[in-house]
């Protein structure tokens, strides 16, 4: 079975950073496009940061200048680096991914493959 296991969350203080790391088991991710989504409570998914599998990116406008996503393919992960973290930041944050060559045509959520169970952000003083 395909599956991504995300980690690295957790509370800190607004400004502070944490780097989310999302595994993949039963596949090798380098053929695979992964996004980042996160959901506050109350509100529905978005999305947040994106890899191709080539290493083309995406961010989310509320993301940009602070979050970094990246890949390691041979440590079959990618990872999603986030400075300067605010209150809003704050919620479910989920990997997702998707097979094939997508370039920088972001996959929309209901495209992806396979998604992990998340893992909590809290920002919060």
């Amino acid at each position: 079975q395909l599956h991504v296991v995300e980690s690295g969350g957790g509370l800190v203080q607004p400004g502070g950073s944490l780097r989310l790391s999302c595994a993949a088991s039963g596949f090798t991710l380098d053929h695979y496009n992964v996004g980042w989504f996160r959901q506050a409570r109350g509100k529905e998914r978005e999305g947040v940061s994106y890899i191709s599998g080539s290493g083309e990116t995406w961010y989310a406008d509320s993301a940009k200048g602070r979050f970094t996503i990246s890949r390691d393919d041979a440590a079959n992960s990618v990872y999603l680096q986030m400075n300067s973290l605010k209150p809003e930041d704050t919620g479910a944050y989920y990997c997702a991914a998707v097979r094939g060559i997508w370039g920088l045509m972001v996959p929309l959520e209901h495209e992806y493959d396979v998604w992990g169970q998340g893992t909590q952000v809290t920002v919060s003083s």
